[in-house]
């Protein structure tokens, strides 16, 4: 009996074979183990694909729901899949799946600002953060906890443009492979994505059943349109020609000390959590301070950022700007903008930044107008590290007043001195020492060697709300007593915040305020801005008033200039 050999039909234009397609777990005449693997491949690479096309970039988005969604970019890429010859299908399958991976990285840059920053990575602006962040975790963690971010964060990147990519083009070859239940299935998902649009449906609390992956696009339009709009703000400005002896001659002969505290914001003077200890120190302080004969006045002031990104609020509030991203930043910083350490200066003031938190060259002091600038190399500070903080504050006081304002006969003097002690992550936290021990730092070795680490604390949210608190008590102490100790008829503090702790602290929805007060001996001083209506003490209540943040510079200067009924002074 002769053999008949039957040959099998064409392929239609456009497919290929089971034998050729390495996803379709149906071919004939393979192993059992091969097939369920390359199910389990196909399986793994559709949630994959699934999981980057439908994932939130908000934090309280971040759900089951959300991936239940229908994502009209998947539906348009099988359909452009469906209609593509077989070399043009595998290229533009690579292509859309690197971009995706990519998309996915975004948003994943999208949680981690939105867990600190409450706001979505500027893919524009926001590339400098990661320097920052590397920094941060090298301080608190050790140099190994650096490199092991980068090495973590390189091995996210690569894994991410390999695995999605390889997933999208897996399931290209399989849709066109089974080209029409395939069809089918993309028909009855169009339709439904369609319905779905029309009719508002929702499958869970502001989730809806149609999806679109976000779009970065307009946020990097809008960027260099704002870039545009603030470079010709820049140029308005109210004392830009004001002649020096315009300047400030309310405060002639005064050292003024603006000290950032960092991350005190209006949580820690209103959150049941941390107000009763922190308004403890701030009543106490009003008490001692009034007993040494000093007045104060706060209130508040609505900062550009939170959580993080302390220069866009020290840029704000001493430009007169909204420095609200870097981009801004970096265009104030090349412009002649006058600020307020320069408006200082232009008046016959000596200018100094104290700028404990610094270990790298920092040029923007020319900028702000700064005779000298101190850092974290030259300092003096011999001591233990204290993680990002680098060194207590009280040391950073009390170095200020050995080097500048303790000099017999000092020119007046008005500095800008951050206040880092209260910066995550709040281990180890630092306490109050006698201020004729402190000398190069040393003394705090053994305080330093007691202390939390930060691996203890973050092991538990509530720890590091404890922790953030006994913080801001430490640094708001610790001001109260270089006031104490070194205040006299000339001295002027005005501290504020920067901005708001990370949301681990705040919880969602927590305002951008942030405390400011100014203290002062010489009644004079006070009574300038007793317009302002700020309340009495060092600590604002409820229904003090709130500033921006970028409208204080012209108001103090305003406050503090020659009044239409007085001379200038010489």
């Amino acid at each position: 009996m002769s053999s008949i050999t039957r040959s099998r039909p064409p392929s239609p234009p456009g497919e290929t074979t089971g034998k050729d397609v390495p996803g379709d777990a149906g071919a004939p005449g393979r192993p059992r183990w091969r097939v369920v693997a390359a199910r389990v491949a196909t399986g793994f690479a559709c949630l994959l694909v699934l999981f980057a096309l439908n994932a939130p970039n908000q934090i309280g988005h971040l759900t089951p729901w959300a991936f239940a969604r229908v994502p009209l970019e998947g539906l348009l890429g099988v359909a452009l899949v469906l209609v593509l010859p077989p070399r043009p299908r595998r290229v533009v399958a690579a292509l859309a799946g690197a971009v995706l991976a990519l998309l996915t990285l975004v948003k994943i840059a999208d949680l981690g600002f939105d867990a600190v920053l409450r706001r979505p990575f500027d893919v524009l602006l926001d590339w400098a953060f990661l320097g920052n962040a590397v920094d941060f975790l090298t301080a608190s963690f050790g140099r190994a906890g650096g490199i092991g971010a980068i090495v973590a964060f390189a091995g996210l990147v690569a894994g991410f443009l390999v695995l999605i990519t390889l997933s999208v083009t897996r399931l290209a070859r399989v849709a066109a492979r089974h080209r029409a239940p395939a069809t089918g299935a993309l028909g009855t998902l169009g339709t439904a994505w369609v319905a779905c649009v029309l009719l508002g449906v929702q499958i869970g609390p502001d989730v809806p059943a149609a999806a679109l992956v976000h779009d970065h696009a307009r946020q990097v339009a809008a960027g260099l349109r704002d870039q545009r709009a603030f470079a010709a703000q820049i140029r308005v400005d109210a004392f830009r020609d004001t002649p020096g002896q315009d300047l400030l001659t309310a405060l002639r002969g005064k050292d003024v000390i603006v000290s950032f505290i960092e991350s005190y914001g209006r949580d820690a003077v209103e959150d049941p959590e941390f107000a009763p200890q922190v308004d403890a120190v701030l009543d106490a302080g009003t008490r001692r301070l009034r007993a040494a004969g000093f007045g104060s006045r706060s209130a508040f002031l609505t900062s550009p950022t939170y959580g993080g990104g302390s220069w866009l609020a020290h840029a704000t509030l001493l430009s007169g700007l909204w420095v609200n991203n870097q981009q801004r930043h970096g265009t104030l910083i090349e412009s002649d903008r006058p600020t307020l350490p320069g408006l200082f200066r232009r008046a016959g003031w000596q200018t100094v930044a104290v700028m404990p938190g610094n270990t790298k060259a920092w040029p923007e002091g020319a900028f702000y107008g700064y005779d000298r600038v101190y850092d974290s190399h030259n300092l003096g500070y011999r001591g233990p590290g204290f993680n990002w903080g680098t060194m207590p504050d009280q040391y950073t006081l009390s170095a200020f007043q050995r080097l500048e304002r303790g000099k017999p006969g000092h020119a007046p003097m008005m500095a800008e001195i951050p206040l880092v002690s209260s910066h995550a992550p709040w281990a180890p936290i630092p306490s109050l020492t006698d201020w004729k021990t402190i000398g190069d730092g040393t003394v705090f070795g053994p305080i330093a060697a007691a202390g939390e680490s930060p691996d203890a604390v973050w092991r538990d949210a509530s720890r590091v709300r404890t922790e953030y608190r006994r913080s801001i008590e430490y640094t708001l102490s610790t001001l109260i007593s270089y006031v104490e100790t070194y205040g006299d008829d000339d001295l002027v503090l005005v501290f504020l915040g920067d901005h708001q702790p990370a949301p681990i602290v705040t919880g969602e929805g927590a305002s951008r305020d942030v405390p400011i007060t100014i203290i002062a001996r010489d009644p004079a001083v006070l009574d300038r801005i007793s317009g302002w209506g700020w309340q009495d003490g060092l600590k604002p209540g409820p229904k003090a008033p709130v500033w921006r943040m970028d409208t204080f510079r012209d108001r103090f200067l305003t406050a503090f200039g020659p009044h239409p009924a007085e001379p200038s002074r010489p």
